[in-house]
Order: structure tokens, then C-alpha cells, then sequence
């Protein structure tokens, strides 16, 4: 090179330093400022990033990604009664959808039946009223079980769900180890952000451990818990918060199946995780591809997993609920897509796509329809699928995603100091962080240093009245007809055995609970029994108020 001549590094350096500080809001919070540029002096090590397929898995599970297989385009469902559900699933299906997601409504989530004095109002608002093993085939009339892949979200009673969603397979001449799917059950999850429970949290790790010991030789193809981030991110945790949390929660999971004496091997290649797609586009990207690299290390190195496919993390993505507003609705169509544009960048293997008028209401027929079509358009026009991690080797998406993995071994080590993630949520930690991080989002947006279109800033515009769909009164009262109808038909005097037997394996934790809860579906017990018989034993729980 000639005396006196500039390298490029040198003029940038030169440039940066005439560059004029901007305040650029970072959601991680305890980060350094985004920087105007990188450079390769930000890229990691090689070994770090990898190819696809391989370890760390930074660029994605699978060595072809998206070129070999598209994600499952899986849009969330349930609203009234089972018939009302079964119908939207039908009209999914018809328009592309590739996978089932079942919403429970609140009583469903909480353990209680229909006609429960608690569920008064809230009967299939939410989601779908789902009280016994008969609601159950209802919701997936002619839906072929051993081929379409079903999703639920439900926690607390989740094993009560398997129970009622393996016998209303089996009656229809489908047995449990062709089942696939998911279902939520993650339990660490409710305590830190959701608060939907049933049982105080020790009693609750045992009944999500009976349910993934029973699934590792019973369901192969069966995901016994999906480890979510996505509702601790939507209580207002930081992208940080929301990986560190979730996957230590993942991390207890395996711990406790390791401790019943399972083989790692054995269980983690069917656990699966769920994750928020928020607004702060390579933020997110970052986010995903750090949880594949940390998930691996800890599951090869922390835990001695032998099997490759137990170091894979394989995830579902949904855009941000808390992102939509109620103002100016149709912005959240624009919302929406960026958010599932980042989860496929990300490496996603399933998403959902938030409907536009979902901060108003359940979703219209036309609102699914459009948040469909959003990630059709992303797989079938973008050309986003034309080549794997096209964002690979970025320096800035390779600066955040070793930024965030440093933030999540932070947090890490605060938990193991606290005795583990356990005592960490009896302690109030993660509830306290992600209040505070919450409380300093909010403050920042009514301050006006973080802008919302059509919020606090851009608010004049067309605002006319959106259409929503309304849900009738008058299912509820269907709903609470059929449940006491089943109880009305069945024969008491088995009901109350298997009742007992509950009660009786309960207070023995060496029993796996998973075939008496199997038992009693078939005999059309409902849920709010099985989880009061449970209470009986394990008793109720009740937070402690953080502030």
C-alpha cells in the first residue's frame, strides 16, 4: 500500500468519530448504545457462527432450513364452543394453514369448568370451553389427528388436556405414538408472567414431570412442553429477560426429567419453545440465534446429551400481541409483517401472525385471513427462502447476538445464586425484573422518547370504527348444558374411584399420574373435578405481591 494512503477501518474510524451521538432506544435496557456502524471487528469467532445444521446451530437446526421445508404456518384458534372452533379450524385449513394452535379460554387455562361460579362471563371468550373428554373430539370432528400436527396452549392443567386430547384420538382409531404436536405446559412460565395456576409450585413441577416421563416412550412424535418466552416477553421483559428466563425455565425442565432418572437423550429431542416476535427487528433475529447456541452448550456440555437432535432448539414464533394498538388498527398489519419476517430470518420452525384488530377483539374471519396471507407472501414472495441465514456473518446482527448471550449468562449466574430457578420464582426475581423492565418501557413511551405510530405520535388519520366479532351469551349457556349433561349420563360410581385414585396417587410422588388422569377422561371426568380432587392433596397458590 503507498505511504500516506487510508485503510477503509481507518476512514471509518475517522468518520464515526464526526459522527453526532443520537439517542437510540435498545429494549435490553442494561445495553450499551447501538453503535452507528460495525465492523468486522465485532464478528465473533468462526466456531461461533458455523453452518446450518451444525453445532452451535447459530445459523438454524437443519442444514437446508427453509430451502428444504418451510415452517409450519400455524395460526392461533378457539373462541366459544368446540362446534364454533371446529369451524375455524376447517376454514384454516381450507386457506393453507398447515397446523392446528388450540386457545383455551380462561376457566380452561384456571382448572375450572363451565358452570364453576368463577367462570361466570368468561365461558369461550378467550378461547374454546373445553370441560371434559367429549368437547375434546367435538373440537377436532374430521380432523385427521395422525396427520395434521395440533398445538395447545394451556399450562397449569396440561396434563389433563393430553389426557382427554390421547383418549379422544384413540377413539377415533388413532393411537397416542402417531399423535404430533405440542402442548404448552409450561409451568415456571405462569408463576413469572401468565398467573394462570392451579397447584403451588412444587406439586406443579411434579405433575409437568409425570407428563414428560409418560410422553418420552408413549408419544414419540409428541412435544410434551414447549418452553415459552412469548408471555414473558408480552408482561414487558426485555428480548434479555425473555431468552435468559426462558431457557433457564428449559434448563429446570430437563433437570427434573434427569433427576427421575430419565436419559437426556431420551426426552430432549421432543422439547420445543416458543417465542416472542417483537417490533425491534434484528434484536429478534439476534435473539433466536442466540437461544440456538446457548440451548446446544448447556445440553452437550451442562447436561452430557450424546444425540445431536437433543442440542437442537426448535421453536415457534408469534408476533407481539402487546405490539398492536387499538389505535389506528390497520397499522398492525405493517407491524405484524415485520415481526414474522424477523421470525423467519430468525430460523423460526412454526409461526403464528397476530390478526390486525386483535387489540379490540377476538379475530374476524378477515382479519385471520389477511395475517395468513402475510406469511404466505413472506414464504412465496419475499425470496427470504432462497438461501439460509441470509443475515449470517452481519456484524451487527453478530455483535447483538453474542450481546444478548452475554446478558443471558448474567442472568444465569443471578439465578444460580438464588438456588436455581425454583427458589428464583418463589423469591419474586424474575417477576421483579421484567416489572421493572415494563414499568421503564411505559414510562419511556408516555415520555415520548419512544415512538408509537398512531400512539403518541402520527395520531391523525383515519380511525373509524373496525369490525369485531362479538361472541354470543348465549353459547355460554350451551356450554354449561353440555357439561352438566355429560355428568347427568355417565355412572357416578366410577367417576368417584378414579377420583380417588387421584387422590390417592397424588400423595404418592414415585406414581406417574398420567394413567389414572387417562383413565378418568375416558370415563368423562371433567376438568374442574380432577384438578379439585388434586387441590385436595397438593392444596391451592396464592402470589406474593411484588412491587
Amino acid at each position: 500500500m503507498p505511504t500516506g494512503t487510508q485503510t477503509p477501518l481507518e476512514g471509518w474510524e475517522k468518520a464515526y468519530a464526526a459522527t453526532p451521538e443520537r439517542d437510540v432506544p435498545f429494549t435490553t435496557l442494561s445495553a450499551e448504545p447501538i453503535r452507528p456502524l460495525y465492523t468486522g471487528r465485532d464478528l465473533p469467532e468462526a466456531d461461533q457462527i458455523g453452518l446450518p445444521g451444525q453445532y452451535p446451530f447459530t445459523r438454524g437446526v437443519y442444514p437446508s432450513m427453509y430451502r428444504g421445508r418451510m415452517w409450519t404456518m400455524r395460526q392461533f384458534a378457539g373462541f366459544g364452543t368446540a362446534e364454533e372452533t371446529n369451524e375455524r379450524f376447517h376454514y384454516l385449513i381450507e386457506h393453507g394453514q398447515t397446523g392446528l394452535s388450540t386457545a383455551f379460554d380462561m376457566p380452561s387455562l384456571m382448572g375450572h369448568d363451565s358452570d364453576h361460579p368463577r367462570s361466570l362471563g368468561e365461558v369461550g371468550r378467550e378461547g374454546v370451553a373445553v370441560d371434559s373428554v367429549e368437547d375434546m373430539e367435538t373440537l377436532f370432528d374430521g380432523v385427521d389427528l395422525g396427520d395434521v400436527t395440533v398445538s395447545m396452549t394451556i399450562n397449569a392443567p396440561a396434563p389433563i388436556m393430553l389426557a382427554y386430547y390421547v383418549v379422544a384420538a384413540q377413539e377415533a382409531g388413532i393411537p397416542a405414538d402417531r399423535l404430533g404436536g405440542t402442548i404448552q405446559a409450561d409451568i415456571l412460565k405462569e408463576y413469572i408472567a401468565q398467573k394462570e395456576w392451579c397447584f403451588p409450585i412444587d406439586p406443579a413441577m411434579r405433575f409437568l414431570g409425570d407428563m414428560i416421563e409418560w410422553c418420552a416412550p408413549n408419544m414419540p412424535r409428541w412435544h410434551p412442553v414447549s418452553i415459552s418466552g412469548y408471555h414473558i416477553r408480552e408482561a414487558g421483559s426485555t428480548a434479555a429477560q425473555e431468552l435468559a428466563f426462558t431457557l433457564k425455565d428449559g434448563l429446570t425442565y430437563v433437570q427434573e426429567a434427569v433427576d427421575r432418572g430419565l436419559d437426556v437423550d431420551d426426552f430432549a429431542p421432543r422439547l420445543s419453545f416458543f417465542f416472542n416476535a417483537q417490533i425491534d427487528f434484528f434484536e429478534e433475529i439476534a435473539k433466536y440465534r442466540a437461544a440456538r447456541r446457548i440451548w446446544a452448550r448447556e445440553l452437550k456440555e451442562t447436561f452430557g446429551a450424546k444425540n445431536p437432535k437433543s442440542w437442537l432448539m426448535r421453536f415457534h414464533t408469534q408476533t407481539a400481541g402487546v405490539s398492536l394498538t387499538a389505535q389506528q388498527p390497520l397499522n398492525n398489519i405493517v407491524r405484524t409483517a415485520i415481526e414474522a419476517l424477523a421470525g423467519v430470518l430468525g430460523g423460526t420452525q412454526s409461526l403464528h401472525t397476530n390478526s390486525y384488530d386483535e387489540a379490540l377483539a377476538l379475530p374476524t374471519e378477515d382479519a385471520v385471513r389477511i395475517a395468513l396471507r402475510t406469511q404466505q407472501i413472506i414464504a412465496h414472495e419475499t425470496g427470504v427462502t432462497n438461501t439460509i441465514d441470509p443475515l449470517g456473518g452481519s456484524y451487527f446482527v453478530e455483535a447483538l447476538t453474542d450481546r444478548l448471550e452475554e446478558q443471558a449468562y448474567g442472568y444465569f449466574a443471578k439465578i444460580d445464586e438464588l438456588g436455581g430457578m425454583v427458589q428464583a420464582v418463589k423469591q419474586n426475581y424474575p417477576q421483579r425484573e421484567i416489572a421493572d423492565a415494563s414499568f421503564q418501557l411505559q414510562c419511556e413511551i408516555d415520555d415520548g422518547k419512544r415512538i408509537v405510530v398512531g400512539v403518541n405520535r402520527f395520531t391523525e388519520g383515519d380511525d373509524e370504527q373496525t369490525p369485531i366479532l362479538r361472541i354470543d351469551p348465549a353459547l355460554e349457556r350451551k356450554q354449561i348444558d353440555r357439561v352438566q349433561a355429560v355428568r347427568a349420563r355417565r355412572d357416578a360410581a366410577p367417576v368417584e374411584q378414579a377420583l380417588a385414585t387421584l387422590r390417592e396417587q397424588a400423595a404418592r410422588p414415585d406414581v406417574n399420574l398420567m394413567p389414572a388422569l387417562i383413565d378418568a377422561a375416558r370415563l368423562r371426568v371433567t376438568e374442574g373435578e380432577i384438578v379439585h380432587a388434586l387441590q385436595d392433596v397438593w392444596g391451592s397458590y396464592t402470589e406474593s405481591p411484588v412491587y
